[in-house]
């Protein structure tokens, strides 16, 4: 999985939102079992609030501040999902990731 050489973006953020990253010659280290561990909890999570966010989405009669609640909770579930992602893709054999530099111009 993880080569000893690489960095794994782990799933959690350190101080000032800092992204945490481990370096082992075990990928199957305590480290790396928790994060895997996280991993599945985040996703885990982030799928029972998206089936909460389309119920109160669907009722017309929904509180602006539990919108607000909502949004927040849903910023912080796509940020995990992001994360992890982005680690899980980092760690696929074979594959150049390249920075994403936005949409890209065709020729005329």
């Amino acid at each position: 999985m993880t080569e000893s050489n690489e960095l794994r973006l782990l799933p959690w953020s350190g101080p000032d939102d800092k992204p945490c990253y481990l370096s082992s010659d075990i990928p199957a280290g305590y480290l790396s079992r928790l994060a895997d561990n996280t991993e599945e909890i985040q996703l885990g999570l982030a799928s029972e609030l998206l089936a909460h966010a389309v119920e109160v989405l669907a009722d017309a009669d929904s509180d602006p501040e539990e919108l607000r609640f909502l949004a927040t909770d849903l910023t912080g579930a796509l940020r995990n999902a992001v994360r992890v992602a982005t680690s899980r893709g980092h760690r696929l054999p074979g594959l150049a990731h390249p920075a994403y530099e936005g949409p890209t111009a065709h020729p005329s």
